[in-house]
């Protein structure tokens, strides 16, 4: 399940450490590297022409409604994005961080594990691991696929390369009676709206394909899946998200999500006054976010949308006679 981030890597695909926080734009900053622009869409493979809506650093399609990065980085880019020092084994986050990460994980796989059928679970995007690991202690086998990650039950693979049979998480890959569940950002949410640029969950260029709603459901539909379950909330980081979004609109624009990180996991480098701004600055934006959050989740419009569903078992035969 994808994870929403807001760091960036300099056209040269180094690690910015040093460089002010204060003119940053992570979006712009990747928009500018030296590649070619995206030519079609990643969702639906329309060629892009002078109908669809050219923003900064990713284009939305405008027959599908999706965005797609652009330029689209190379495997140089994303190892550098994907280097050492984003996911150190240290853990990525300063303070409890990296243990509520591990909570909510492992309070979604509890809740998948009740309603789940038995069988084999496969987490796509697996990041570090925790949800894996998570089900792993549920006592079931499960793997996770993440190329720029390792770990006992991660798989450094794309989907195209995993066969067999799972009672969760890929379509094509289904059992009957498997549960497809997703949790990614919303790019058409409020929040996404309010902070434009500088929504925590563009995430460029780790993010390449940045969804809605609508051409999320149509596609999980069309694969022949009966959703049972929407959210806009259940997802994770709708709240943080706006956080994040507010501090970053101050003076300096601190990003929060960096000065949250351990040192040797932080793209710049942060003075203790900076660090310090940052998150008291959060801890005052806290009930405003609280508030926005209520309000987009009540429109059906949170910065995440989590979906649950379900492949039909086969029909079952009568025997002739």
């Amino acid at each position: 399940m994808p994870n929403a981030k807001s760091l960036a890597i300099r056209p040269e695909g180094r690690r910015t450490k040093g460089r002010s926080r204060r003119e940053s734009n992570n979006t712009l900053a990747y928009s500018r590297t030296q590649a070619r622009a995206t030519v079609q869409c990643a969702w639906c493979g329309r060629r892009f022409d002078s109908t669809d809506e050219y923003l900064t650093g990713r284009v939305r399609c405008a027959g599908c409604g999706v965005a797609t990065t652009s330029p689209w980085p190379s495997d140089e880019q994303l190892s550098a994005a994907y280097a050492d020092w984003y996911r150190p084994e240290s853990g990525r986050f300063s303070g409890l961080g990296d243990k509520v990460l591990r909570r909510t994980r492992s309070a979604l796989a509890d809740r998948l594990h009740r309603v789940l059928p038995p069988g084999p679970v496969l987490d796509v995007g697996a990041g570090d691991g925790p949800l894996v690991d998570a089900f792993v202690r549920h006592g079931r086998d499960a793997v996770g696929l993440e190329p720029h990650a390792s770990g006992p039950h991660i798989r450094n693979a794309e989907v195209e390369d995993v066969d067999g049979n799972w009672s969760a998480v890929m379509a094509t890959l289904l059992s009957p009676g498997g549960r497809l569940v997703i949790a990614v950002p919303n790019a058409t949410s409020l929040q996404a709206r309010v902070f434009g640029d500088r929504w925590l969950a563009l995430d460029l260029p780790r993010h390449l394909v940045h969804l809605s709603p609508p051409a999320l459901l149509s596609k999980v539909e069309a694969l022949g899946l009966r959703v049972e379950r929407v959210s806009y909330m259940r997802g994770g980081q709708v709240v943080f998200g706006w956080v994040h979004g507010f501090v970053g609109k101050l003076p300096g624009h601190p990003d929060l999500y960096d000065a949250i990180r351990r040192s040797e996991a932080r793209q710049a480098t942060y003075s203790p006054v900076l660090r310090l701004y940052a998150l008291t600055a959060a801890v005052a934006a806290l009930p405003f976010a609280l508030a926005a959050t209520a309000v987009e989740v009540a429109a059906r419009s949170g910065g995440t949308i989590y979906i649950e569903a379900r492949r039909e078992p086969a029909p079952e035969k009568i025997p002739v006679i």
